[in-house]
């Protein structure tokens, strides 16, 4: 098997030999590793608890930090300890730490090297590596494996919402810990890797960049080049236009400053018909092998287009209107969303599709704009687009109305499908070196399982 091996679907185990009740706690990992290096992780891990407050004041200012479920972590805004709830523990680069109850989903990792007062409350335990017996980074690599999360998932039991591992269990998972030459070996591997993967991504972000630079040229409208804002500024209160830190700190930077274009504008509203989603009961998003029509939400938006949709709803719900459709050659927004922080995601439907209420559709009223020239204007827009987002504690999102009002350029059709077609040569290029980049994390990501397994010799790379 190239994971893992686990008993098979009938299988007899003596009451005493149980830790949990509970059938999924029996899988096993088939380490294929000589015994001498498989141990717990309390082995190679040190328990670290240092109270905040031993060594800061209530005035002092710590970060502290969120874990995702790839594994990586990343800092909140600094924070005063007084200003905060509860004990805090001191976190040192290099650490590894995890969450109680998302370790499951992957949440634990090592914590960054350039952050100074890490901290964390006590749902997150921080272990220090014993350097003699393990590389931090090896370790890094074995919590991302399939196999190990798999381990994870089998320790948990009982019916809440909330469950967790703790400590004691984590430090008892039995893993393989090879001499440290095999181990900074298989570490080579992955940042080599990781350069190859970074080298392409770069290469994709410059074509896209150079696309969406010359889709404006082609338009008229010039950028301006963003300033350098500090993270504390003042401005008047007649002169925002909206309460919002996030959203004056890009108009004062300049992103998304533009001069006027050379063709006439018209706002999305006047051009397109607006229509919301909505999300129908889950009996409707039953999938009917008669009659059944796409539905997208917020997680098929990756792509340029909406081609296979992965849920689907009845025709009979659509016309009841719990789940209007949405014609072919619309142009799809996402207006509700935490990825809005970042972008905002476009692609335009081949095809009727019902959409997802945290989506909004725009559909040409009249046939003097190409679908296509639409979506190419909006993604080399997206500066713009990310002021429009209001920002709150839990999710952001976009007024439907700052959204219709966004202007347009309306060139000839020819000069449309001119840029279309440009785009269509640059997007050419992009999927070469996004499907390298594909490629090469899925082909590193088995090497790494396989070698941490032991069913890959370390010798071969």
């Amino acid at each position: 098997m190239t994971q893992s091996e686990a008993l098979g679907r009938a299988f007899v185990i003596e009451f005493w030999k149980l830790s949990t009740w509970s059938v999924a706690a029996q899988f096993a990992v088939n380490w294929r590793w000589q015994d001498e290096y498989i141990m717990p992780l309390g082995q190679v891990l040190l328990r670290r608890s240092e109270p905040a407050l031993d060594e800061l004041r209530p005035e002092s200012l710590v970060t502290l930090l969120t874990i995702r479920f790839d594994g990586s972590i990343e800092p909140r805004e600094p924070v005063h300890i007084k200003d905060l709830k509860g004990r805090l523990f001191r976190v040192h680069p290099g650490d590894v730490v995890f969450s109680k109850i998302d370790v499951r989903n992957g949440a634990i990792g090592l914590a960054p090297n350039n952050i100074e007062c890490m901290c964390v409350t006590t749902e997150f335990p921080v272990y220090s590596v014993i350097r003699e017996r393990a590389r931090s980074e090896y370790v890094k690599l074995l919590f991302r494996t399939a196999a190990f999360k798999k381990l994870l998932n089998s320790m948990i039991s009982g019916a809440s919402g909330r469950k967790r591992i703790q400590p004691s269990q984590l430090e008892g998972v039995k893993v393989p810990v090879p001499p440290l030459p095999i181990q900074q070996k298989i570490v080579a591997y992955w940042n080599k890797a990781l350069s190859h993967q970074q080298r392409l991504l770069e290469k994709k972000v410059e074509i896209t960049s150079e696309c969406q630079s010359w889709i404006l040229n082609s338009l008229g409208i010039k950028r301006t080049a963003p300033r350098n804002i500090a993270k504390a500024f003042s401005l008047n209160w007649a002169s925002s236009e909206r309460w919002s830190y996030e959203f004056n700190k890009r108009v004062l930077s300049g992103l998304a400053e533009v001069r006027t274009g050379q063709y006439q504008t018209v706002t999305l509203g006047e051009l397109c018909k607006g229509q919301s989603g909505s999300t129908p009961s889950k009996k409707v998003l039953a999938f009917w092998r008669n009659g059944d029509v796409p539905w997208v939400s917020p997680k098929d938006m990756k792509a340029r287009e909406i081609k296979d949709a992965i849920d689907h709803i009845t025709r009979k719900a659509v016309e009841e209107r719990r789940a209007p459709m949405v014609p072919e050659g619309s142009i799809l927004f996402v207006v509700r969303s935490g990825i809005l922080q970042r972008l905002v995601p476009v692609a335009v439907t081949r095809e009727s599709v019902s959409i997802n209420q945290d989506m909004r559709a725009f559909t040409p009223r009249r046939g003097d704009a190409l679908p296509d020239f639409l979506l190419a204007y909006f993604e080399a827009k997206q500066e713009r687009l990310l002021r429009l987002v209001k920002w709150s504690t839990t999710v952001q999102s976009i007024n439907k109305e700052e959204l219709e009002s966004f202007p347009v350029p309306l060139p000839p059709i020819e000069i449309q499908q001119k840029i279309v077609s440009a785009v269509n040569e640059f997007q050419a290029k992009i999927n070469i070196y996004e499907d390298g980049y594909q490629e090469s994390i899925s082909s590193t990501n088995l090497a790494i399982e396989q070698m941490i397994l032991g069913l890959r010799p370390v010798e071969e790379i």
